[in-house]
Protein backbone atom coordinates (compact mmCIF):
# COMPACT_ATOMS: atom_id res chain seq x y z
CA UNK A 1 0.00 0.00 0.00
CA UNK A 2 2.84 2.28 0.70
CA UNK A 3 3.78 1.93 -3.10
CA UNK A 4 0.55 2.44 -4.30
CA UNK A 5 0.26 5.80 -2.34
CA UNK A 6 3.46 6.98 -3.08
CA UNK A 7 2.48 6.68 -7.02
CA UNK A 8 -0.64 7.90 -6.81
CA UNK A 9 0.86 11.34 -4.89
CA UNK A 10 3.62 11.80 -7.88
CA UNK A 11 0.80 11.30 -10.58
CA UNK A 12 1.71 14.14 -13.26
CA UNK A 13 -1.27 16.36 -14.37
CA UNK A 14 -2.66 15.07 -17.10
CA UNK A 15 -3.54 18.78 -18.96
CA UNK A 16 -0.30 20.29 -18.46
CA UNK A 17 2.03 17.30 -18.96
CA UNK A 18 0.15 15.06 -21.17
CA UNK A 19 3.55 12.65 -22.51
CA UNK A 20 4.41 12.65 -18.71
CA UNK A 21 1.37 11.98 -17.33
CA UNK A 22 1.41 8.99 -20.75
CA UNK A 23 4.22 7.53 -19.56
CA UNK A 24 3.37 7.19 -15.68
CA UNK A 25 0.05 5.73 -16.92
CA UNK A 26 1.45 2.89 -18.89
CA UNK A 27 3.91 2.25 -15.39
CA UNK A 28 1.67 2.73 -13.23
CA UNK A 29 -0.92 0.55 -14.90
CA UNK A 30 1.57 -2.43 -15.48
CA UNK A 31 3.00 -2.64 -12.11
CA UNK A 32 -0.58 -2.87 -9.97
CA UNK A 33 -3.69 -5.42 -11.24
CA UNK A 34 -7.14 -3.71 -11.08
CA UNK A 35 -8.51 -4.24 -8.08
CA UNK A 36 -12.25 -4.24 -9.83
CA UNK A 37 -14.71 -7.19 -11.45
CA UNK A 38 -17.24 -7.01 -13.67
CA UNK A 39 -20.35 -6.64 -12.37
CA UNK A 40 -24.05 -7.32 -12.84
CA UNK A 41 -26.32 -9.28 -15.41
CA UNK A 42 -22.99 -10.73 -17.23
CA UNK A 43 -21.10 -13.97 -17.58
CA UNK A 44 -17.39 -12.31 -16.55
CA UNK A 45 -16.01 -11.91 -13.38
CA UNK A 46 -12.68 -10.90 -14.29
CA UNK A 47 -9.85 -8.44 -13.05
CA UNK A 48 -7.49 -9.30 -16.21
CA UNK A 49 -6.51 -6.72 -18.14
CA UNK A 50 -4.89 -6.77 -21.40
CA UNK A 51 -1.34 -6.01 -19.95
CA UNK A 52 -1.59 -8.76 -18.49
CA UNK A 53 -2.29 -10.88 -21.11
CA UNK A 54 0.03 -9.46 -23.42
CA UNK A 55 2.52 -10.35 -20.54
CA UNK A 56 1.55 -14.22 -20.65
CA UNK A 57 3.00 -14.08 -24.43
CA UNK A 58 6.40 -12.76 -23.19
CA UNK A 59 6.62 -15.49 -20.67
CA UNK A 60 5.86 -18.08 -22.84
CA UNK A 61 8.46 -16.58 -25.09
CA UNK A 62 11.32 -16.30 -22.56
CA UNK A 63 12.55 -19.94 -23.24
CA UNK A 64 13.46 -19.10 -26.73
CA UNK A 65 15.02 -15.72 -25.49
CA UNK A 66 17.49 -17.88 -23.55
CA UNK A 67 18.20 -20.34 -26.22
CA UNK A 68 17.92 -18.11 -29.12
CA UNK A 69 21.01 -15.76 -27.23
CA UNK A 70 23.03 -18.91 -27.05
CA UNK A 71 22.83 -20.67 -30.09
CA UNK A 72 23.44 -17.04 -31.48
CA UNK A 73 27.47 -17.81 -30.17
CA UNK A 74 27.09 -21.28 -30.59
CA UNK A 75 26.82 -20.68 -34.34
CA UNK A 76 29.74 -17.74 -34.22
CA UNK A 77 32.06 -20.81 -33.36
CA UNK A 78 31.05 -23.30 -35.12
CA UNK A 79 31.94 -21.10 -38.31
CA UNK A 80 35.17 -21.05 -36.83
CA UNK A 81 35.81 -24.44 -35.98
CA UNK A 82 35.76 -23.70 -31.91
CA UNK A 83 34.01 -25.00 -29.37
CA UNK A 84 32.38 -27.42 -31.55
CA UNK A 85 30.35 -29.25 -28.89
CA UNK A 86 26.79 -27.27 -28.01
CA UNK A 87 28.31 -26.84 -24.04
CA UNK A 88 31.82 -25.99 -24.72
CA UNK A 89 33.14 -22.52 -23.70
CA UNK A 90 29.46 -22.13 -22.88
CA UNK A 91 30.74 -18.15 -21.17
CA UNK A 92 31.55 -16.95 -24.57
CA UNK A 93 29.09 -18.46 -26.51
CA UNK A 94 26.29 -16.54 -24.09
CA UNK A 95 28.26 -13.57 -23.45
CA UNK A 96 28.32 -12.92 -28.07
CA UNK A 97 24.88 -14.29 -27.53
CA UNK A 98 23.75 -11.42 -25.55
CA UNK A 99 26.30 -8.89 -27.41
CA UNK A 100 24.03 -9.58 -30.09
CA UNK A 101 20.46 -10.22 -28.69
CA UNK A 102 20.54 -7.06 -26.00
CA UNK A 103 21.02 -4.37 -29.06
CA UNK A 104 17.84 -5.23 -31.01
CA UNK A 105 15.74 -5.49 -27.57
CA UNK A 106 16.95 -2.18 -26.61
CA UNK A 107 16.52 -0.62 -29.51
CA UNK A 108 12.84 -2.46 -30.64
CA UNK A 109 11.65 -1.20 -27.32
CA UNK A 110 12.83 2.12 -27.45
CA UNK A 111 11.67 2.71 -30.93
CA UNK A 112 8.22 1.17 -30.65
CA UNK A 113 7.24 2.29 -27.04
CA UNK A 114 8.66 6.29 -27.81
CA UNK A 115 6.54 6.12 -30.87
CA UNK A 116 3.15 4.54 -28.42
CA UNK A 117 3.81 6.90 -25.77
CA UNK A 118 3.61 9.82 -28.11
CA UNK A 119 0.57 8.94 -30.23
CA UNK A 120 -0.85 8.06 -26.53
CA UNK A 121 0.07 12.22 -25.13
CA UNK A 122 -1.37 12.63 -28.28
CA UNK A 123 -4.48 11.37 -28.69
CA UNK A 124 -4.89 12.15 -24.64
CA UNK A 125 -5.42 8.46 -23.69
CA UNK A 126 -3.83 5.80 -21.99
CA UNK A 127 -0.47 3.92 -23.66
CA UNK A 128 -1.71 0.70 -25.27
CA UNK A 129 -0.08 -2.44 -24.38
CA UNK A 130 -0.04 -4.09 -27.69
CA UNK A 131 3.64 -3.50 -28.06
CA UNK A 132 4.33 -5.63 -25.05
CA UNK A 133 4.14 -8.50 -27.70
CA UNK A 134 5.28 -7.24 -30.93
CA UNK A 135 8.35 -5.99 -28.81
CA UNK A 136 9.31 -9.51 -27.88
CA UNK A 137 8.36 -10.97 -30.62
CA UNK A 138 10.22 -8.72 -33.26
CA UNK A 139 14.13 -9.51 -32.59
CA UNK A 140 13.17 -12.91 -32.35
CA UNK A 141 12.65 -13.50 -35.98
CA UNK A 142 15.28 -11.33 -37.45
CA UNK A 143 18.99 -12.36 -38.18
CA UNK A 144 21.28 -11.54 -35.31
CA UNK A 145 23.50 -9.30 -37.41
CA UNK A 146 20.58 -7.24 -38.62
CA UNK A 147 21.90 -3.03 -38.42
CA UNK A 148 20.26 -1.30 -35.76
CA UNK A 149 19.73 1.43 -38.20
CA UNK A 150 17.80 -1.13 -40.45
CA UNK A 151 16.11 -2.78 -37.45
CA UNK A 152 14.82 0.94 -35.99
CA UNK A 153 13.01 1.88 -39.54
CA UNK A 154 11.30 -1.93 -39.80
CA UNK A 155 9.69 -1.25 -36.30
CA UNK A 156 8.56 2.52 -37.18
CA UNK A 157 7.20 1.42 -40.16
CA UNK A 158 5.15 -0.98 -38.47
CA UNK A 159 3.71 0.67 -35.53
CA UNK A 160 3.03 3.51 -37.57
CA UNK A 161 1.37 2.36 -40.60
CA UNK A 162 0.77 -0.93 -39.38
CA UNK A 163 -1.11 -0.10 -36.48
CA UNK A 164 -1.45 3.79 -35.33
CA UNK A 165 -3.09 4.48 -39.44
CA UNK A 166 -5.40 2.12 -38.33
CA UNK A 167 -6.53 3.31 -34.76
CA UNK A 168 -3.84 1.40 -32.48
CA UNK A 169 -4.35 -1.66 -30.71
CA UNK A 170 -6.95 -3.88 -31.48
CA UNK A 171 -7.11 -1.70 -34.74
CA UNK A 172 -4.77 -3.36 -36.72
CA UNK A 173 -5.36 -5.74 -39.81
CA UNK A 174 -2.01 -7.40 -40.05
CA UNK A 175 0.42 -8.47 -37.50
CA UNK A 176 2.67 -5.93 -36.36
CA UNK A 177 5.96 -7.70 -35.71
CA UNK A 178 5.73 -9.37 -39.16
CA UNK A 179 5.55 -6.25 -40.77
CA UNK A 180 8.52 -5.12 -39.19
CA UNK A 181 10.05 -8.57 -40.83
CA UNK A 182 8.60 -7.94 -44.38
CA UNK A 183 9.39 -4.30 -44.70
CA UNK A 184 13.39 -5.86 -44.00
CA UNK A 185 12.60 -8.77 -46.39
CA UNK A 186 11.51 -6.21 -49.47
CA UNK A 187 13.74 -2.96 -48.63
CA UNK A 188 16.88 -4.99 -47.24
CA UNK A 189 16.87 -8.50 -49.24
CA UNK A 190 20.09 -8.82 -48.47
CA UNK A 191 20.13 -8.53 -44.70
CA UNK A 192 18.06 -11.37 -44.41
CA UNK A 193 18.20 -13.67 -47.26
CA UNK A 194 20.61 -16.26 -48.22
CA UNK A 195 22.97 -18.09 -45.53
CA UNK A 196 25.69 -15.49 -44.86
CA UNK A 197 23.06 -13.49 -42.33
CA UNK A 198 22.06 -16.16 -40.12
CA UNK A 199 26.04 -16.45 -38.57
CA UNK A 200 26.76 -13.53 -36.78
CA UNK A 201 30.22 -11.89 -36.13
CA UNK A 202 31.94 -12.02 -39.68
CA UNK A 203 31.77 -9.29 -42.40
CA UNK A 204 31.90 -12.50 -44.52
CA UNK A 205 31.53 -15.92 -44.21
CA UNK A 206 34.59 -16.63 -46.76
CA UNK A 207 37.26 -18.76 -45.83
CA UNK A 208 39.73 -17.05 -43.54
CA UNK A 209 37.32 -13.97 -42.55
CA UNK A 210 38.18 -13.02 -38.94
CA UNK A 211 35.94 -12.11 -36.30
CA UNK A 212 35.00 -8.61 -35.65
CA UNK A 213 35.05 -7.96 -32.08
CA UNK A 214 34.23 -4.57 -30.15
CA UNK A 215 34.55 -3.42 -26.55
CA UNK A 216 31.96 -5.56 -25.35
CA UNK A 217 34.23 -8.53 -26.97
CA UNK A 218 37.83 -7.62 -25.84
CA UNK A 219 37.23 -5.30 -22.96
CA UNK A 220 34.45 -6.00 -20.87
CA UNK A 221 33.91 -9.35 -21.13
CA UNK A 222 37.44 -10.42 -21.58
CA UNK A 223 38.74 -8.73 -18.45
CA UNK A 224 35.77 -10.79 -16.63
CA UNK A 225 37.08 -13.93 -18.14
CA UNK A 226 40.59 -13.06 -17.96
CA UNK A 227 40.17 -12.80 -14.03
CA UNK A 228 38.80 -15.71 -13.93
CA UNK A 229 41.10 -18.14 -15.57
CA UNK A 230 38.40 -18.79 -18.53
CA UNK A 231 39.42 -19.22 -22.37
CA UNK A 232 38.99 -15.21 -23.93
CA UNK A 233 37.76 -13.70 -27.41
CA UNK A 234 40.65 -13.75 -29.55
CA UNK A 235 39.78 -12.42 -33.49
CA UNK A 236 43.40 -13.64 -34.48
CA UNK A 237 42.48 -16.97 -33.99
CA UNK A 238 38.35 -16.61 -34.19
CA UNK A 239 38.04 -17.28 -38.43
CA UNK A 240 35.75 -18.91 -40.64
CA UNK A 241 36.96 -22.71 -41.94
CA UNK A 242 37.02 -23.49 -45.04
CA UNK A 243 33.95 -25.04 -46.92
CA UNK A 244 31.78 -23.49 -44.16
CA UNK A 245 28.77 -22.34 -45.84
CA UNK A 246 26.13 -21.08 -42.72
CA UNK A 247 22.93 -22.83 -44.91
CA UNK A 248 20.19 -23.49 -42.47
CA UNK A 249 18.37 -26.51 -43.26
CA UNK A 250 15.76 -25.32 -45.40
CA UNK A 251 17.76 -23.83 -47.78
CA UNK A 252 19.78 -27.27 -48.24
CA UNK A 253 16.40 -28.64 -48.53
CA UNK A 254 15.09 -26.70 -51.47
CA UNK A 255 18.60 -27.22 -53.01
CA UNK A 256 18.58 -31.17 -52.86
CA UNK A 257 15.39 -32.24 -50.81
CA UNK A 258 16.27 -34.14 -47.45
CA UNK A 259 19.28 -35.77 -48.21
CA UNK A 260 21.09 -32.35 -48.77
CA UNK A 261 20.00 -31.41 -45.23
CA UNK A 262 20.90 -35.09 -43.50
CA UNK A 263 24.51 -34.50 -44.98
CA UNK A 264 24.92 -31.03 -42.95
CA UNK A 265 22.32 -31.51 -39.99
CA UNK A 266 20.77 -34.27 -37.92
CA UNK A 267 17.53 -34.82 -37.19
CA UNK A 268 18.57 -34.42 -33.47
CA UNK A 269 20.02 -30.99 -34.09
CA UNK A 270 16.75 -29.67 -35.92
CA UNK A 271 14.76 -30.49 -33.44
CA UNK A 272 17.02 -29.21 -30.71
CA UNK A 273 17.92 -26.17 -32.37
CA UNK A 274 21.53 -26.01 -32.82
CA UNK A 275 21.39 -24.75 -36.44
CA UNK A 276 21.89 -21.60 -38.17
CA UNK A 277 18.25 -19.62 -38.45
CA UNK A 278 16.01 -16.57 -36.80
CA UNK A 279 17.10 -16.07 -33.59
CA UNK A 280 13.72 -17.51 -31.69
CA UNK A 281 12.56 -20.44 -34.04
CA UNK A 282 15.14 -22.77 -33.78
CA UNK A 283 14.42 -25.10 -30.61
CA UNK A 284 11.29 -26.71 -31.36
CA UNK A 285 10.86 -27.86 -27.72
CA UNK A 286 10.77 -24.64 -26.14
CA UNK A 287 8.57 -23.03 -28.81
CA UNK A 288 6.24 -26.12 -27.94
CA UNK A 289 6.36 -25.53 -24.08
CA UNK A 290 5.56 -21.96 -24.97
CA UNK A 291 2.67 -23.12 -27.51
CA UNK A 292 1.30 -24.96 -24.58
CA UNK A 293 1.62 -22.43 -22.05
CA UNK A 294 -1.09 -20.20 -24.26
CA UNK A 295 -3.32 -23.12 -25.00
CA UNK A 296 -3.15 -23.74 -21.06
CA UNK A 297 -3.98 -20.16 -20.37
CA UNK A 298 -6.40 -19.57 -23.20
CA UNK A 299 -4.30 -16.74 -24.71
CA UNK A 300 -3.96 -18.53 -27.72
CA UNK A 301 -6.59 -20.32 -29.73
CA UNK A 302 -5.55 -24.58 -30.24
CA UNK A 303 -8.14 -24.31 -33.03
CA UNK A 304 -5.42 -22.24 -35.04
CA UNK A 305 -3.11 -24.24 -34.29
CA UNK A 306 -4.59 -27.76 -35.29
CA UNK A 307 -5.85 -25.62 -38.31
CA UNK A 308 -2.34 -25.00 -39.76
CA UNK A 309 -1.26 -28.80 -38.67
CA UNK A 310 -3.71 -29.90 -40.48
CA UNK A 311 -3.04 -27.67 -43.44
CA UNK A 312 0.57 -28.48 -44.24
CA UNK A 313 -0.21 -32.20 -43.15
CA UNK A 314 -2.72 -32.32 -46.09
CA UNK A 315 -0.56 -30.20 -48.66
CA UNK A 316 2.29 -32.33 -47.50
CA UNK A 317 0.95 -35.39 -48.84
CA UNK A 318 -0.16 -33.70 -52.42
CA UNK A 319 3.24 -32.41 -52.53
CA UNK A 320 4.96 -35.86 -51.75
CA UNK A 321 2.73 -37.28 -54.55
CA UNK A 322 3.39 -34.97 -57.14
CA UNK A 323 6.86 -35.05 -56.13
CA UNK A 324 8.05 -32.55 -59.45
CA UNK A 325 11.32 -31.60 -57.67
CA UNK A 326 13.03 -32.37 -54.40
CA UNK A 327 11.68 -30.32 -52.23
CA UNK A 328 8.24 -31.80 -53.13
CA UNK A 329 10.00 -34.88 -52.01
CA UNK A 330 10.38 -33.79 -48.49
CA UNK A 331 8.26 -36.20 -46.10
CA UNK A 332 5.68 -34.23 -45.07
CA UNK A 333 6.12 -34.71 -41.68
CA UNK A 334 9.93 -32.81 -41.51
CA UNK A 335 8.05 -29.49 -43.11
CA UNK A 336 6.78 -29.20 -38.97
CA UNK A 337 10.75 -28.86 -37.56
CA UNK A 338 12.18 -27.14 -40.56
CA UNK A 339 11.85 -23.53 -40.78
CA UNK A 340 9.84 -21.29 -38.70
CA UNK A 341 6.40 -23.19 -38.92
CA UNK A 342 6.29 -23.56 -35.14
CA UNK A 343 7.35 -20.96 -33.80
CA UNK A 344 4.61 -19.07 -36.73
CA UNK A 345 2.19 -21.46 -35.12
CA UNK A 346 2.21 -20.50 -31.59
CA UNK A 347 3.18 -16.76 -31.84
CA UNK A 348 2.09 -15.76 -35.20
CA UNK A 349 -0.92 -16.89 -36.37
CA UNK A 350 -2.58 -17.02 -33.47
CA UNK A 351 -2.43 -12.66 -32.30
CA UNK A 352 -6.27 -12.19 -31.62
CA UNK A 353 -6.46 -9.17 -33.25
CA UNK A 354 -5.83 -10.56 -36.71
CA UNK A 355 -7.02 -13.59 -36.60
CA UNK A 356 -10.44 -15.11 -37.52
CA UNK A 357 -12.58 -14.53 -34.10
CA UNK A 358 -14.88 -17.06 -34.75
CA UNK A 359 -14.58 -20.99 -33.55
CA UNK A 360 -14.94 -22.61 -37.40
CA UNK A 361 -13.51 -20.07 -38.62
CA UNK A 362 -10.14 -20.63 -36.67
CA UNK A 363 -10.24 -23.71 -38.25
CA UNK A 364 -10.75 -22.12 -41.44
CA UNK A 365 -8.20 -19.45 -41.24
CA UNK A 366 -5.07 -21.97 -39.92
CA UNK A 367 -5.79 -24.72 -42.16
CA UNK A 368 -4.74 -22.00 -45.08
CA UNK A 369 -2.11 -20.85 -43.53
CA UNK A 370 -0.31 -24.06 -43.33
CA UNK A 371 -1.55 -24.22 -47.27
CA UNK A 372 -0.38 -21.50 -48.37
CA UNK A 373 2.52 -20.93 -46.24
CA UNK A 374 3.69 -24.62 -47.90
CA UNK A 375 2.89 -23.98 -51.25
CA UNK A 376 5.38 -20.66 -51.10
CA UNK A 377 7.87 -22.58 -49.30
CA UNK A 378 8.00 -25.29 -51.72
CA UNK A 379 7.14 -23.70 -55.29
CA UNK A 380 8.69 -19.91 -54.81
CA UNK A 381 12.45 -19.86 -55.91
CA UNK A 382 12.97 -16.64 -54.21
CA UNK A 383 11.94 -17.39 -50.65
CA UNK A 384 12.43 -20.64 -49.37
CA UNK A 385 9.80 -20.40 -46.18
CA UNK A 386 6.20 -19.29 -46.24
CA UNK A 387 4.42 -18.09 -42.82
CA UNK A 388 5.04 -14.47 -42.90
CA UNK A 389 3.34 -14.07 -47.00
CA UNK A 390 0.99 -16.84 -45.74
CA UNK A 391 0.14 -15.56 -42.10
CA UNK A 392 -0.19 -11.36 -43.83
CA UNK A 393 -2.03 -12.94 -46.16
CA UNK A 394 -4.83 -14.77 -44.51
CA UNK A 395 -4.80 -11.74 -42.21
CA UNK A 396 -6.30 -9.72 -44.85
CA UNK A 397 -9.39 -12.37 -45.33
CA UNK A 398 -9.83 -13.25 -41.37
CA UNK A 399 -13.00 -10.53 -41.78
CA UNK A 400 -14.58 -12.20 -44.30
CA UNK A 401 -14.16 -15.67 -43.29
CA UNK A 402 -15.84 -14.61 -39.87
CA UNK A 403 -18.88 -12.67 -41.83
CA UNK A 404 -19.17 -15.67 -43.92
CA UNK A 405 -19.28 -17.56 -40.51
CA UNK A 406 -21.89 -14.98 -39.30
CA UNK A 407 -24.48 -15.07 -42.06
CA UNK A 408 -24.37 -18.57 -42.26
CA UNK A 409 -25.24 -19.30 -38.58
CA UNK A 410 -27.86 -16.37 -39.04
CA UNK A 411 -29.68 -18.31 -42.15
CA UNK A 412 -29.55 -21.33 -39.96
CA UNK A 413 -31.56 -19.68 -37.53
CA UNK A 414 -33.85 -17.80 -39.81
CA UNK A 415 -34.58 -21.33 -41.37
CA UNK A 416 -35.67 -22.20 -38.10
CA UNK A 417 -38.11 -19.62 -36.80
Amino acid sequence: MGLLQFLQRIEPDKKKSPLLHTAYDAFFTFAFTPNTVTKGGVHIRDGMDLKRLMVYVVLALQLCYLFGSYNIGHQHFVAAGQHLGFLDAFHLKLAHGLIKMLPMFIVTHVVGLGIEFLFAAKKGHAVEEGFLVSGALIPLIMPPDLPMWILALSVTFAVILGKEAFGGTGMNIWNIALLARVFVFFAYPTEISGDTCWVSGYDSLAAGSAAEYGWWHTGFFNSIFGSLGWPQFDAARTVVVDGFSGATPLALAYQGGMEAVNQHYSIGQIFWGAIPGSIGETNKPFIILGALFLIFTRVASWRIMAGMVLGVGVTGLLFNAWGFNAFMMVPWYYHYILGSFLFAMAFMATDPVTASGTNKGKWIYGFFIGMVGLIVRVLNPAYPEGWMLAILFMNSFAPLIDYFIVQSNIKKRTSRV
